[in-house]
């Protein structure tokens, strides 16, 4: 069980980082509601990503399969990873909102994407190359609290 929810785990890390990247390649300053809609079709790949990676990482966390969860609960990276996968969640309701919003209607009409969405893919994905760092670390044992 655990191999398998730490695989959903990594799994869903590359989902989240494929469909973000993916994300901000394809997205201009203008673009047609039918691009609209593709970009939101892979914003939802990328919301299914987080809830799995989530739920994987909370079981992991808080079962008694793998390592205990004092070895995360008492981690203070652990808390700082968990800190900015959380800011990359409130930056991205911006543009999925957005993005849902602006996907029906005519499919070759234009609409003009707000540098608002640019700026939120963009952080997101900055704080997103600083997690896998911050893993290594934990998984290391590094931030550990010693009583």
């Amino acid at each position: 069980m655990e191999i398998f929810l730490r695989y959903i785990h990594f799994i869903s890390v590359f989902a989240i980082v494929g469909s973000l990247v993916s994300e901000h390649l394809l997205l201009r300053s203008t673009m047609t509601r039918a691009e609209i809609g593709r970009v939101a079709r892979i914003d939802a790949v990328y919301g299914l990503a987080a809830v799995a990676l989530l739920a994987a990482g909370f079981t992991l966390w808080l079962s008694d399969i793998g390592k205990p969860s004092a070895f995360y609960s008492g981690n203070w990276i652990f808390h700082t990873k968990i800190t900015l996968f959380l800011v990359i969640g409130l930056l991205s309701i911006y543009p999925t909102i957005f993005f849902i919003r602006n996907r029906k209607g005519q499919p070759s009409e234009e609409v003009a994407v707000p540098k608002g969405v640019f700026f939120c893919l963009r952080f997101e994905l900055l704080l997103l190359v600083i997690i896998p760092l911050l893993a290594g670390l934990m998984a290391k044992g590094i931030g550990l609290s010693v009583d």
